[in-house]
């Protein structure tokens, strides 16, 4: 859990990196710099965005040992401590996809790889004197 902005001089995937080295997958937040909010989803890191009174809500509950565990659920778009108490969180549908099947920008592209193979055969037949571009999957 980290308080507003978090990742603000965050302009590479430097610090994203840092974080999946230490095991971490997401990040709590009432706000995220847009940057570092951004390529997180491209390293495999949930930033979960909640209001200011929920993040002090989570944070007063880990600081009692009996309620330290918080679960996230990203099918269900919510955060849940150990009291019972839960909150939900919006994310992109595209997003939240790509971390529940383990996408990356390149694997997400390959999801279309039918689409761009026909897209090729078209466009040899329609445009003949274009050189073919070899595709391997």
């Amino acid at each position: 859990m980290a308080l507003d902005n978090f990742g603000c001089g965050s302009s590479r995937e430097h610090a994203p990196w840092a974080l999946l080295d230490f095991g971490i997958r997401c990040i709590i937040a009432p706000g995220f710099a847009d940057i570092f909010y951004n390529n997180c989803f491209k390293n495999g890191i949930l930033p979960v965005a909640l209001p200011r009174d929920q993040v002090d809500a989570l944070l007063d509950s880990v600081c009692d040992p009996n309620l330290a565990r918080i679960e996230i659920d990203l099918p269900k778009q919510t955060v849940q401590l150990a009291d019972g108490r839960s909150f939900g969180f919006s994310i992109d549908p595209a997003r939240k996809r790509a971390l529940l099947e383990g996408l990356d920008d390149i694997g997400n592209t390959l999801t279309f790889e039918d689409k761009i193979a026909a897209f090729e055969a078209a466009r040899r037949v329609s445009q003949p004197w274009l050189p073919a571009i070899p595709l391997e999957f």
